[in-house]
C-alpha cells in the first residue's frame, strides 16, 4: 500500500520547473502591463487636469461679466511707486478666482502685492475681528469665490519654495493636479502641484515673435509676454532644486509652446483671450507633457 499511497501524493504536487516557468510568466506579464497601467494613470491624471481648466475658464467667464474684462497677468503688481513690485500671473490669477485671503474677491482691488487698494486701505481680513465694522463691510463687498475652496487647489507661494526670492512669499497660487512637491507646511508628507501659469492676451497687439524681447513692463508689441509669469518660472523645480530651469524659463521656448500651427502668420493660441500652462507629470514647465488650455505639439 505504502508505493500506491506515496504515487499518488507525488500527482498533486509542482516541480521546481514548472513553479519557475509559472513565475517567469507571471513577471513577463507584470513586464507588459506595468508600461499600460502608467499610460492609463497618466492619461487619467491629464483628464483631471483638462477638468481643472474648464472649472477655470468658466469661473473666469463669470469675473469677465463682473467686472467687465479678465484679470491682468503682468510681472508687476498696480502699485505706482516705484514701478511695481513683482506680482506675477499666477498670483492674479489666484486672486481674482478666490481674493488674496481666499474669501472672495475685492471689487477695489488694484491686484496690489501688499493687499491694498491705494497703499493705506485694505481688501484683506488678515488679523481683523469678525465683529470689527470694516471686516463686515470688507466681507459684504467680496465677489466670489469663483471656484470652491475645497476644489481650488490653492496654496501660498512659501508651501511650494524654500526660497520665493523677489516674490511675497505668503501670496497664494492656484495648483495643478499633480501632486509632486511636498506641502512645506504641512507636517505629514502630503504633496501639493505646481502652480498654473496665466497670461493674459494683449488683444491691441499682433505679434507672436521671440525675436523681440519683452520686458516686465513692455510686452514690445506681443500678444503674450513671457514675463508675466518669469519670476516663478527662475524659482525653478521645489521637488528637486538642484535641478537646471525650467525649459519655459527661455523666451524662445515660450512663444514657440504657444505658437498657433493652423495659421501660417506667426499667432498665439487663444489670441483673445487667455492661456493656462500645467507643468504636467514632469513637473517642469515648457516640456512636451506640459498640459495647457489649448491643444498644442511640442518643437524641440
Amino acid at each position: 500500500m505504502n508505493p500506491i499511497i506515496n504515487k499518488s501524493k507525488s500527482k498533486g504536487a509542482f516541480t521546481i520547473v514548472e513553479l519557475l516557468t509559472v513565475m517567469s510568466i507571471i513577471v513577463i506579464l507584470i513586464g507588459l502591463l506595468v508600461p499600460s497601467l502608467n499610460r492609463v494613470r497618466r492619461y487619467a491624471r491629464m483628464v483631471r487636469q483638462k477638468a481643472q481648466f474648464h472649472s477655470i475658464e468658466a469661473a473666469m467667464e463669470l469675473f469677465f461679466n463682473e467686472h467687465d474684462g479678465y484679470p491682468p497677468s503682468s510681472a508687476l503688481d498696480g502699485s505706482t511707486t516705484g514701478g511695481g513690485l513683482p506680482y506675477c500671473g499666477a498670483m492674479k490669477l489666484c486672486e481674482a478666482m478666490m481674493g488674496q485671503d481666499l474669501m472672495g474677491f475685492h471689487p477695489d482691488s488694484r491686484f496690489r502685492s501688499d493687499g491694498t487698494i491705494d497703499g493705506t486701505a485694505a481688501t484683506l481680513l488678515y488679523g481683523l475681528p469678525e465683529t470689527d465694522p470694516h471686516y463686515v463691510d470688507n466681507l459684504r463687498m467680496r465677489r466670489g469665490p469663483y471656484l470652491p475652496l475645497e476644489n481650488a487647489n490653492a496654496y501660498a507661494l512659501e508651501d511650494l519654495y524654500e526660497d520665493t526670492s523677489v516674490l511675497p512669499s505668503d501670496r497664494f497660487v492656484l495648483c495643478d493636479v499633480y501632486a509632486r512637491v511636498k506641502n512645506r507646511s504641512s507636517e505629514g508628507a502630503s504633496t501639493i502641484g505646481m502652480p498654473i501659469l496665466y497670461y493674459k492676451a494683449n488683444t491691441s497687439n499682433s505679434l507672436h515673435d521671440p525675436a523681440v524681447v519683452p520686458t516686465r513692463t513692455d510686452d514690445m508689441g506681443n500678444i503674450y509676454n513671457y514675463w508675466d509669469n518669469q519670476d516663478l518660472v527662475l524659482l525653478g523645480k521645489p521637488s528637486d532644486p538642484g535641478a537646471a530651469d525650467h525649459e519655459l524659463a527661455e523666451p524662445e521656448r515660450f512663444y514657440k509652446n504657444t505658437r498657433n500651427d493652423k495659421i501660417t502668420t506667426p499667432r498665439p493660441y487663444r489670441a483673445e483671450t487667455f492661456i493656462l500652462i500645467s507643468a504636467g507629470f514632469d513637473g517642469e514647465y515648457g516640456t512636451s507633457d506640459d498640459v495647457c488650455n489649448y491643444d498644442w505639439k511640442y518643437r524641440p
